[in-house]
């Protein structure tokens, strides 16, 4: 069972800009473990810490297909220092929008720096599915969501879906 709760969109907690870790102590490692498991258990190849309702610069990922050893990332702070000229499009959901998908483009790779769960300077230079999911966790800290590299009539559709699915689940649970 996910030991963390998904915050479901639309909700005002996804639209903060995180705070800065700084330093990695034993309270983040036990929300990167939580929210990795959190993630796996969706199933998911990323969240970050608004998702769980943490305003702090946290994200996981781990883009392995199935029957892959698993290849996770813990990052605190993580940032983009340099990223393709060029942009691919991938389908994108979101754990905060299930069952919701829309193309993206963002650039074909990008190189990161970030703190590790033992608060050790990384940088990382990712490609493809990896360099998107990178791209869309990073976001979540900045207060962007998928649905805003959309046109307002394709967010708008998927935000109202979004509030039928939460006004249902609400409904379900009172019953």
């Amino acid at each position: 069972m996910p030991k963390l709760k998904i915050i479901l969109a639309p909700d005002p907690r996804l639209k903060r800009v995180c705070m800065s870790v700084n330093s990695v102590g034993e309270k983040t490692r036990q929300l990167m473990d939580d929210m990795l498991e959190t993630m796996y258990a969706a199933p998911g190849i990323g969240l970050s810490a608004p998702q769980v309702g943490a305003d702090i610069r946290v994200i996981v990922t781990d883009v392995a297909r199935e029957g892959e050893d698993p290849r996770p990332y813990k990052m605190a702070d993580p940032y983009i220092l340099e990223a393709a000229d060029n942009a691919v499009k991938y389908e994108e959901g979101c754990l905060s929008f299930p069952d919701q998908y829309s193309d993206v483009a963002r650039p074909e790779w990008v190189r990161v720096a970030y703190l590790d769960e033992h608060s050790v300077l990384r940088e990382l230079r990712a490609e493809g599915l990896l360099a998107t999911c990178l791209q869309h966790e990073i976001d979540h800290l900045d207060g962007l969501l998928f649905v805003d590299h959309l046109t307002s009539l394709k967010r708008n559709m998927i935000l109202r879906k979004m509030k039928k699915t939460k006004r249902q689940l609400q409904a379900e649970t009172v019953a």
